[in-house]
């Protein structure tokens, strides 16, 4: 496949930042890194876009004195057989727990299911990571 090349302009310290990143994971050039930012968006997007079959996964870190908010999570769970494969749940310090929830299902129900869980009242950070399946 044939390679073509482009210009990118940005400010300073944002090359400086993207350099750092490079360095850190160990990318030989700038081409590799942004080609794989670009194909990992485009994936992600792809699968948001479009209601194919996604695998994904759902971070969320909450807190567990929040009233009622584990059992909440846990019954939203239940409540659509086979979309939740698995989840694992830690304990981070006396409030917070981090909870990760691996999905699979139509990328509609997914995304469903992943904000459904993240709005819910307690949850502080969340991230879904969406990957087609084929």
């Amino acid at each position: 496949m044939k390679s073509s090349r482009f210009g990118v302009s940005m400010k300073e310290g944002l090359l400086t930042e993207l350099d750092s990143y490079i360095s850190q994971k160990g990318y030989a050039n700038r081409s590799e890194a942004i080609r794989d930012f670009i194909r990992d968006h485009l994936a992600h997007e792809k699968a948001a876009a479009t209601n194919q079959d996604v695998v994904g996964t759902l971070t969320m870190v909450f807190n567990h004195d929040k009233r009622n908010l584990a059992e909440k999570l846990t019954t939203h769970q239940h409540s659509e057989p086979g979309l939740v494969i698995s989840s694992t749940h830690i304990h981070l310090d006396k409030h917070d727990c981090l909870e990760v929830i691996i999905l699979k299902g139509k990328a509609k129900a997914v995304r469903t299911m992943a904000d459904t869980l993240s709005t819910a009242r307690g949850v502080l950070h969340s991230k879904l990571i969406l990957l087609p399946q084929k």
